[in-house]
């Protein structure tokens, strides 16, 4: 309801139909990302079993940002009108880019078959800033710089994205989120260790392939929507587990709802700030509440070491 209400001014609900229906959109859209990023994170964590995981931190988001830079320059090259428009080019090069990103720091992390947490958040640090060069680089061979897709550089919502575009993607992220719900029991116990998981007949294979290819839709369809939007994957789950507990049932809920809350308040706040160079982008937002956080965590887990 905020959102709704809020405008140039401030206060008040629009006195136009067409404007809120603009503001609509932008509020579930806005919805579906953080929800999307929300559930991404908690199934991160899981898979790879690290609190710090999170498709931002780990370049998912970055590889999924790569990926539809490429899709919409090759849409350039072929001489399309609208490259930027979400279709099934832009969705399959975030969802490429997001896996591709995933697949090699996992692979890369690991020490002796086993995923060594440092390396996992050095991996991923690296890996986001490849994926965020090799952006700018795609960015700079397109012919207007990449002004056209400039919204997936900087994390921010649009106003020209249609309902037809939010039902699709937002069915995606409520079917992963089913498959969450439903596996979070196996996901219990795949936290507690390999041999306590398979003692109880969970195929850790297919849990660990669903939740794979679950957090890339999620995190392609954040990146579709809105760009790279920080922290939010890693801030929800945790804020979530400290309300709700951990269990991954309950907590894959909590923390999509978490997210799809603070997407949108941090899109309100950044609607109701007038800057005369333009509008905030929304990752500064979750960025300024997602840093302290993230230092929070590295503080904790050092304390629980000694």
């Amino acid at each position: 309801m905020l959102r709704l209400t809020v405008g140039d001014d401030g206060v008040g609900w629009p006195a136009r139909a067409d404007v809120l229906g603009v503001r609509a959109q932008r509020a579930v859209a806005g919805l579906i990302v953080g929800g999307a990023l929300g559930l991404a994170g908690v199934m991160l964590q899981c898979l790879l079993r690290n609190p710090l995981a999170s498709p931002d931190l780990l370049g998912l988001a970055s590889g999924a940002g790569l990926g539809v830079m490429i899709a919409a320059y090759t849409a350039f090259l072929a001489g399309a009108i609208a490259p930027t428009a979400i279709g099934g080019g832009i969705g399959a090069g975030a969802l490429i880019g997001a896996c591709a990103a995933l697949a090699l720091i996992y692979l890369l992390s690991q020490r002796r078959g086993l995923i060594d947490p440092v390396s996992l958040v050095l991996v991923g640090v690296v890996m986001s800033l490849m994926c965020g060069s090799g952006t700018v680089l795609v960015q700079h061979l397109m012919p207007d710089r990449g002004a056209a897709a400039s919204r997936w550089l900087f994390g921010a919502l649009s106003d020209d994205t249609s309902w037809r575009q939010l039902a699709v993607i937002g069915a995606a992220v409520v079917a992963c989120l089913a498959f969450g719900v439903r596996s979070g029991p196996a996901m219990d116990a795949a936290s507690l260790g390999e041999d306590e998981a398979r003692s109880v007949g969970v195929n850790l294979g297919v849990l660990r392939a669903g939740l794979f290819a679950a957090s890339g839709v999620l995190s392609a369809c954040a990146v579709v929507l809105a760009g790279p939007v920080g922290f939010v994957g890693l801030v929800c789950p945790h804020a979530a587990r400290m309300v709700g507990g951990p269990g991954h049932r309950w907590l894959t809920l909590n923390a999509t709802l978490a997210g799809a809350g603070l997407v949108v308040l941090a899109d309100a706040a950044v609607k109701s700030i007038n800057l005369d160079a333009g509008r905030l982008p929304i990752s500064v937002v979750t960025s300024l509440i997602g840093g302290p956080f993230f230092i929070w965590l590295l503080r904790q887990g050092q304390r629980d070491q000694m």
